[in-house]
């Protein structure tokens, strides 16, 4: 992937060396903020299988404005692992352009979502996901939902 521009937001893959540890402070910081109903102490314990694991062997974009990591977007296979924008850049479109890379990459998605997480489970209705089964995260005991996009 080269770099994308869409205004003062750049697309561009993940750096390992220098950009997991804000990939990791972007994730934890929105989650305990969009995931309140989930326990901080949770996401603390999760940090370092997130910095040794979860991002070395997924493929990550990360959106930057002025060189700063606001967001990013995880893919393993066709799975969405992952789509994290910090709570202060939401709503301005960078959850739109990582998501958009994805669907130009990918020919379908299968994400989880927590069900009680309702503005990113509107935002992914409004791209064409669809809600396909409703389980419970093994880690949380969390309601969650299944939702999957296929290129039409």
């Amino acid at each position: 992937m080269s770099n994308k521009y869409f205004g003062d937001i750049k697309l561009r893959p993940i750096e390992h060396d220098n950009d997991v540890q804000a990939v990791v402070d972007v994730w934890f910081n929105t989650s305990i903020k969009c995931h309140a109903f989930v326990s901080e102490d949770f996401w603390h314990s999760c940090k370092t299988d997130m910095k040794e694991i979860y991002i070395p062997n997924s493929e990550t974009v990360v959106a930057t404005i002025n060189n700063e990591v606001v967001g990013f977007i995880s893919l393993l296979d066709n799975i969405l692992a992952s789509i994290f924008i910090l709570p202060e850049y939401q709503n301005r479109g960078i959850g739109l352009q990582l998501l958009n890379h994805a669907f130009e990459v990918r020919n379908s998605l299968t994400l989880n979502v927590y069900e009680k997480n309702t503005n990113a489970r509107k935002f992914y209705a409004s791209q064409g996901f669809e809600e396909k089964e409703q389980g419970i995260d093994e880690h949380t005991g969390e309601p969650e939902i299944t939702m999957v996009w296929n290129r039409s």
